[in-house]
């Protein structure tokens, strides 16, 4: 099975789109993909009914991906913090279940975290202590901005503490007028100091890009197979 956990030291880096470029990418490749979103929050109001934001995107892309959520969450704040405001208590146990339920009937899943790795989740629990419960590999996904290099070895050193495999890292919205000078310093930086490799450089990416041209962005802006750690064979055809 092809599972990994996605995770971001920075909000708005992305890291759903490419939760989502990469479950379609794996889809369209021949894979069954699952994207699970065990906390969501800022759900969003409509019809009366309070919807994930993300796997309303997802679904948008490809309905055929086996997109769910366990706990939604309307308030903007820390997992933690929003689940206080709306007393509802996070077991990560029943994330667990869930989890194991998606990844029985699918090739890969991909689960999209909420917030950074020393997010916390509920009482004494932080997002590392889920990851650790669902013993996945990590896929981290930073942007070029002047907090990225202190934030992305901070992640990066605490999931090895803590003896957690990571894949790579993914730099994200990589904009037209994004310095040179910064884009490579950064690059150099996380390889330099943590042996991590970067696994892709992704230009930014617009939430209302075709599902054809986001699939498009992943094949040619990530190494898929590095990221999944595996060898597939339609890649070598395209």
């Amino acid at each position: 099975m092809l599972n990994i956990y996605v995770t971001s030291p920075l909000r708005k880096s992305g890291k759903t789109i490419i939760s989502t470029g990469l479950s379609a990418t794996l889809q369209s490749l021949g894979y069954s993909t699952g994207l699970y979103k065990p906390i969501q929050i800022g759900g969003l109001e409509k019809n009366g009914f309070t919807q994930s934001p993300v796997i309303t995107y997802v679904k948008s892309i490809d309905p055929y991906i086996n997109s769910q959520f366990t706990y939604l969450f309307k308030s903007d704040s820390e997992p933690l913090l929003a689940s206080e405001d709306e007393n509802e208590f996070i077991d990560t146990d029943l994330i667990d279940i869930e989890y194991k339920k998606i990844a029985s009937t699918t090739d890969c899943t991909i689960i999209d975290g909420e917030g950074g790795l020393m997010s916390p989740i509920s009482p004494n629990i932080l997002s590392i202590d889920l990851i650790k419960k669902l013993q996945l590999p990590i896929l981290i996904v930073t942007t070029p901005n002047k907090d990225a290099i202190s934030s992305t070895l901070s992640s990066i050193y605490c999931a090895l503490e803590r003896e957690i495999e990571i894949r790579g890292v993914i730099i994200n919205n990589v904009e037209e007028n994004c310095s040179k000078a910064e884009l490579t310093g950064l690059s150099r930086v996380i390889e330099e100091y943590t042996n991590v490799k970067i696994l892709g450089l992704v230009q930014h990416i617009n939430d209302t890009l075709s599902p054809q041209d986001l699939i498009s962005a992943c094949l040619n802006g990530i190494d898929i197979e590095s990221v999944f750690d595996v060898k597939i064979e339609k890649l070598d055809l395209a």
